[in-house]
C-alpha cells in the first residue's frame, strides 16, 4: 500500500533500487545532494544537478521539465553517504513563474523498479519560495527511510544550497541555471496542464499527454550534443494503445495583430493564452476507436483518436501523444538495459570477490550466469520495445495520410489539392523527429501558430557531422532553400493578406534560392541588399513593433496608422552577420525579443561561428530562436525524459513542382482578395 506522507512524516523503504518521480504544472529543475551522518554535503562532487547529472548510485535529469525521473541505487552511493536530499527549483530567466505559489503543488513519488509507488508527497502551502527541499532518503540503523521535507526557500537555489552546507552556493546555483538554460534550448516542451487541472495528485495520476508546445525555450549554442536521456533502473512505461488521448484543447498566445485590444498583454497584465477564434468549452469526445481485430488484441489505430474541437485539433493532440509514447517506451528500454548491465557488474564483483570462485571453474560459471541474466533481461526489454514500436508504427501509418496540409510533408498529395484557408491552422510542421532504436518511425515536429518564437537555420559546417562533410557553399544554399520552404509553408497556411514576408540579403548571394518567392510575387518587397536596404527593412519592422506595443498597452488599437499592416510579419535574414553594423545588430536583437508578442518573427540563416566576433552580445539573440538544420542533426530533446532526437528537415521530392504550385496559389488568393 502506498504511504501518502505529510511534512515531517517518514516511511521505511523496502528496497534500495528506486525511482523518484516528480510531477509539476510547470518546468522545474530537479537535483539531489548527498549528506554524511550529520547531513553535511562534503563537496560539489556530492551534488547531482543538470550540469553534472550522475553520481555513483544517483542520476538526475539534464534539463528543466514538468516531469522528472531520478534513479537511485542506495547500495551504490559513495562510502560515507547517509542521506539523499531531493531538491526542486524554478528555472531563472525562462519566462515562467518565479514562485511555487503561482503553480500547482509539485507531487513527488518514490517508486520501486516496477513503478509501484512506495510513498508519495504533495508539496502544498508553498508561496514565495522558488526552491524547495522536497524529501530525503536517509539511513537509520542499517535501514533506509524516506521523509517528507517540503522546506521552501524564497532566496532560491543559492539559499537552499547554502542551507545544505555547500561552499560558494551562489556560484554553483549560477552554473546550474546556465546548464538548465542550455538544456531548455533544445527541449521541445509541451504546455502546462489545463488551468485548474493537476498533473498528478496523491490519489492517482493523470494522463501526461501534452496538448501543445508553448514557446520553446531559448536555443543553446550550435554544438554537437550527446544523448541526454535520463537513464537509470526501471524507467517503466505501459504499452502504447490507441485509446483516446485524454488531452484538453491546446492553448496558445493570442493573435499578434493589434486589431483588437485583447491581441496581446496589457501593461503589467497576464498574457492571453487563448487561441485566436477558437472555442474554449470542453471538447466533444473523439470518434470511437475501431474494435479489436481479434479478442485480446489491441484496437486498430484510428486517425484523430485524441480529443479536440476539430479533426485538425485531434490529429495535433494525437501526434503529441505518439511523441510522448515513443519517448517513454525508449526510456524504459534503455533504462532496463542499463539496469541489466549494472546488475551483471554487481554480480560479477560479488562472485570474483569470493576466494572460492578463484579456483576451478566456479568463476567462469559465475560469469556465464551473470551474462545470461543480463542477456535475458535485455531481450525481454527489447521484446517489449518492439511491441510498442510496432503499435506506434501502425498508428503513424494511419495518421500520416490523414494529416492536413499544414501538418503534412511536402510529398503528401494533400499539398497538390491545397487551397489557401480562411483561418490559420493550429500548427505547422517544420520537420520530423526520430530515435536510433527505430529510425524509420518519424514523429512530425509541429510548432504552434501564430509563431511564438523565431527560427534559426544553422548553416555552419560545425553544427553536425553531416554538415561537416558538405561543401560550405552547398550547405549555405541548402540552408537558404530550407528557409524559403518554411516561408512558403507559412504563406500557404495563412488567410490571404494576413502574413507578409520580408527578406534581407545583404550581398545578394541568395538570389537562386529566393527565386521561387520573388517570381511568385509573394514578398512584401524586393529582397533588401546593401547597408541602406538592411537599415530600411529593420527600421520599418521596429517601427511596427513599437506602434503595436503602444496600442496594445494603451488598449487603443484604433489609434494605429491606417497604412500599418497588422498581419503577421516574417523577416528572413540571409548570411547574418554579414552586412550588419552595430545599430542593425541591436535592432535585430530587439525584433527577436519584442517582435513575437506583436506578430513580427525572425527566420535567420546563419553560421554562429561567423558571428563569434561580436562575442557574447549575440547570445540572447541565438537563445531566442529555435535552431533547426538543413541536414539531419541530433540536437533537440523531448520534455519527458530528455532523449536526443534526430531532427530531419522537410525536403521537397526531387523533380516536384509543389513549391511553385503552392506559391502560385498564394499569389492567386491574394489577387482574388484584392491584397
Amino acid at each position: 500500500m502506498t504511504a501518502e506522507l505529510v511534512r515531517g512524516q517518514n516511511h521505511t523503504l523496502p528496497q534500495t533500487r528506486l525511482e523518484i518521480r516528480v510531477s509539476a504544472g510547470t518546468p522545474v529543475v530537479a537535483g539531489a545532494t548527498l549528506g554524511d551522518e550529520r547531513g553535511t554535503v562534503c563537496g560539489i562532487e556530492w551534488i547531482a544537478h543538470p550540469g553534472s547529472p550522475q553520481l555513483p548510485g544517483l542520476e538526475v535529469s539534464q534539463q528543466a521539465a514538468a516531469d522528472h525521473r531520478l534513479a537511485v541505487d542506495l547500495e551504490a552511493l559513495p562510502a560515507g553517504a547517509h542521506r539523499v536530499t531531493v531538491l526542486l527549483a524554478l528555472p531563472v530567466g525562462a519566462g515562467g513563474p518565479v514562485r511555487f505559489g503561482a503553480v500547482p503543488a509539485p507531487f513527488v513519488a518514490v517508486t520501486g523498479l516496477d513503478g509501484t509507488e512506495i510513498a508519495t508527497f504533495t508539496l502544498t502551502d508553498l508561496d514565495a519560495e522558488s526552491a524547495v527541499s522536497a524529501l530525503e532518503l536517509y539511513r537509520r540503523q542499517d535501514a533506509w527511510k524516506v521523509r517528507a521535507v517540503g522546506q521552501g526557500y524564497a532566496g532560491g537555489l543559492a539559499e537552499m544550497l547554502a542551507d545544505q552546507g555547500v561552499r560558494d552556493p551562489a556560484a554553483l546555483a549560477g552554473s546550474i541555471q546556465e546548464a538548465v538554460t542550455r538544456g531548455l534550448a533544445r527541449s521541445v516542451a509541451p504546455p502546462p496542464p489545463p488551468e485548474g487541472d493537476r498533473v498528478r495528485h496523491a490519489t492517482g495520476s493523470a494522463d501526461h499527454r501534452p496538448t501543445a508546445p508553448p514557446p520553446p525555450p531559448a536555443p543553446e549554442p550550435p554544438e554537437p550534443l550527446t544523448d541526454p536521456a535520463t537513464t537509470g533502473p526501471a524507467h517503466t512505461t505501459q504499452p502504447h494503445t490507441t485509446q483516446p488521448h485524454t488531452t484538453q484543447p491546446p492553448t496558445t498566445p493570442g493573435p499578434a495583430a493589434a486589431g483588437a485590444s485583447a491581441a496581446g498583454p496589457s501593461a503589467g497584465g497576464p498574457i492571453n493564452y487563448a487561441h485566436p477564434r477558437r472555442q474554449h468549452a470542453a471538447p466533444p469526445s473523439p470518434p470511437p476507436a475501431a474494435p479489436p481485430a481479434q479478442p485480446g488484441q489491441p484496437a486498430q489505430p484510428v486517425a484523430g483518436d485524441a480529443t479536440g474541437w476539430s479533426m485538425d485539433e485531434r490529429l495535433y493532440n494525437q501526434i503529441w501523444g505518439m511523441f510522448e509514447d515513443l519517448a517513454r517506451a525508449v526510456a524504459a528500454y534503455r533504462s532496463a538495459v542499463d539496469f541489466a548491465e549494472s546488475r551483471m557488474d554487481q554480480e560479477l564483483d560479488r562472485a570474483l570477490s569470493d576466494p572460492r570462485n578463484r579456483i576451478g571453474g566456479a568463476g567462469d560459471r559465475a560469469r556465464e550466469a551473470a551474462r545470461a541474466k543480463r542477456d535475458e533481461l535485455a531481450s525481454r526489454a527489447r521484446e517489449t520495445l518492439d511491441r510498442d514500436l510496432a503499435q506506434l508504427a501502425a498508428e503513424a501509418d494511419v495518421v500520416e495520410p490523414a494529416l492536413p496540409a499544414a501538418y503534412a510533408g511536402w510529398g503528401n498529395p494533400v499539398w497538390h489539392a491545397h487551397r489557401i484557408p480562411m483561418e490559420i491552422p493550429m500548427a505547422l510542421r517544420i520537420g520530423d523527429l526520430h530515435l536510433p532504436e527505430r529510425a524509420d518511425l518519424r514523429i512530425p515536429l509541429l510548432v504552434r501558430l501564430p509563431l511564438e518564437r523565431g527560427m534559426w537555420v544553422d548553416s555552419g559546417r560545425t553544427a553536425s557531422e553531416a554538415a561537416a562533410l558538405m561543401d560550405t557553399d552547398r550547405l549555405r544554399r541548402l540552408a537558404m532553400e530550407t528557409a524559403v520552404a518554411h516561408a512558403a509553408r507559412l504563406l500557404a497556411v495563412y488567410p490571404p493578406g494576413e502574413f507578409a514576408v520580408h527578406v534581407i540579403d545583404p550581398a545578394g548571394s541568395a538570389a537562386g534560392p529566393l527565386a521561387p518567392l520573388v517570381e511568385a510575387g509573394v514578398l512584401a518587397g524586393p529582397p533588401a541588399a546593401g547597408p541602406g536596404g538592411v537599415a530600411s527593412v529593420l527600421a520599418h519592422l521596429t517601427r511596427r513593433v513599437d506602434l503595436v506595443q503602444m496600442a496594445v498597452r494603451a488598449r487603443a488599437a484604433d489609434s494605429l496608422p491606417p497604412d500599418l499592416d497588422t498581419g503577421e510579419q516574417l523577416l528572413v535574414v540571409n548570411d547574418f552577420p554579414h552586412g550588419f553594423d552595430d545599430r542593425a545588430v541591436t535592432q535585430l536583437r530587439y525584433l527577436a525579443d519584442e517582435g513575437p508578442a506583436v506578430g513580427v518573427h525572425l527566420l535567420m540563416v546563419a553560421d554562429r561561428e561567423e558571428a563569434s566576433a561580436y562575442g557574447p552580445v549575440l547570445d540572447p539573440l541565438w537563445r531566442s530562436l529555435l535552431r533547426i538544420t538543413p541536414v539531419a542533426d541530433s540536437h533537440l530533446a523531448d520534455p519527458w525524459v530528455g532523449h536526443a532526437w534526430t531532427y530531419e528537415p522537410l525536403t521537397i521530392p526531387p523533380g516536384s513542382h509543389v513549391l511553385e504550385q503552392v506559391l502560385a496559389a498564394v499569389a492567386a488568393a491574394r489577387r482574388a482578395a484584392g491584397r
